[in-house]
């Protein structure tokens, strides 16, 4: 599929600039810090590519306080979708998890057409159903190549608290198997609930998400993607960082100190009185089990110089949340 994906990416690109529109944000890759070097003779199987995003829901790009220094037309679904789809195709990555999906049938069509399948579970109650122009509920979604995996088994989660009680927060838990080598791993994506106050409903969340990864992927291989809307001091990503899943955080190795990225969204939005905030944070995680796995290179952040004084979302970038790309391999 790599011809067919090099000419949907030619005819993406080609009507971003009809369109009169800038090139998409360019990013490189790094090695991993912190672990062995993996060389072509050592390597003990494929590399396995995952791609976690939040591409920002359509419905909610364009309330009245959301991202006051992006231009309206930048915003546009007809502009957005260019971009959306060719960051997607541009890394190339054997599973994509995505959040905030509401326009499902548009990525899915086109990314069948390169050879991918995939699944999607919205939320009970999406924010988006509340907006006037809407596209139906927004949701998570998972995508894979189906010429090289094949899914097992999926399972739709809606995220609980303590209580029992659902919460308007949902993941999918997808067992995935390697046609060739018959290697079964497991991939979840989901997506907690916004908002600093909620920090107690996001560890329920993630303490609910963790015991149903628990029953279903124990001792197994096993990556958690999402957007998790919740800085590393808070306690639900203590929450996975000491789990008994045994569970690291990719993107820490980006960084020699093996700290997580200043950012992996940054917005500017509207307040009260004309005041705007501009808010820069990391809340976008791949976990992944050290057991099992082991990150070779990663998709490095773009510097604010190379953002933009506007931030995110751009006529460069469709998102307020920038997409993690990690190459894997497996360790046994």
């Amino acid at each position: 599929m790599t011809d067919t994906r090099q000419v949907l990416l030619d005819e993406l690109r080609q009507r971003r600039t009809e369109l009169n529109l800038p090139p998409l944000l360019k990013r490189d890759f790094q090695p991993a810090s912190g672990v062995e070097a993996i060389t072509d003779s050592s390597s003990p199987g494929p590399v396995l590519r995952v791609m976690q995003w939040n591409l920002l829901a359509q419905a909610l790009s364009t309330g009245d306080d959301n991202f006051v220094l992006c231009p309206s037309e930048a915003l546009a679904w007809d502009h957005r979708k260019l971009h959306i789809l060719e960051e997607i195709l541009t890394y190339d990555a054997t599973v994509v998890c995505l959040e905030e999906v509401d326009h499902f049938s548009y990525i899915r069509d086109n990314l069948a057409k390169v050879g991918y399948e995939g699944c999607f579970f919205p939320k009970p109650d999406s924010p988006c159903l509340y907006t006037p122009e809407n596209y139906g509920p927004d949701g998570c979604a998972m995508f894979w190549k189906s010429a090289e995996v094949e899914c097992i088994s999926e399972d739709d989660i809606n995220l609980c608290v303590a209580s029992g009680e659902e919460t308007n927060q949902v993941a999918i838990l997808c067992e995935l198997k390697y046609k060739t080598s018959q290697k079964a791993f497991f991939v979840a994506v989901t997506h907690l609930k916004s908002k600093k106050p909620y920090w107690e409903l996001r560890h329920e969340q993630g303490k609910y998400l963790e015991n149903r990864l628990l029953r279903q992927a124990k001792d197994s291989p096993l990556m958690v993607c999402g957007d998790f809307n919740a800085e590393p001091t808070e306690q639900v990503y203590a929450t996975f960082k000491t789990s008994i899943l045994s569970l690291s955080s990719a993107y820490c190795h980006l960084s020699s100190e093996m700290q997580e990225p200043e950012y992996t969204t940054w917005k500017v939005r509207g307040g009260s009185h004309g005041r705007q905030t501009e808010d820069a944070h990391c809340i976008d995680y791949m976990f992944y089990t050290q057991e099992h796995l082991q990150p070779v290179s990663l998709l490095k952040m773009p510097t604010g110089d190379e953002i933009g004084e506007k931030r995110l979302p751009s006529f460069a970038y469709p998102s307020d949340h920038l997409s993690l790309v990690v190459d894997f391999v497996f360790k046994d």
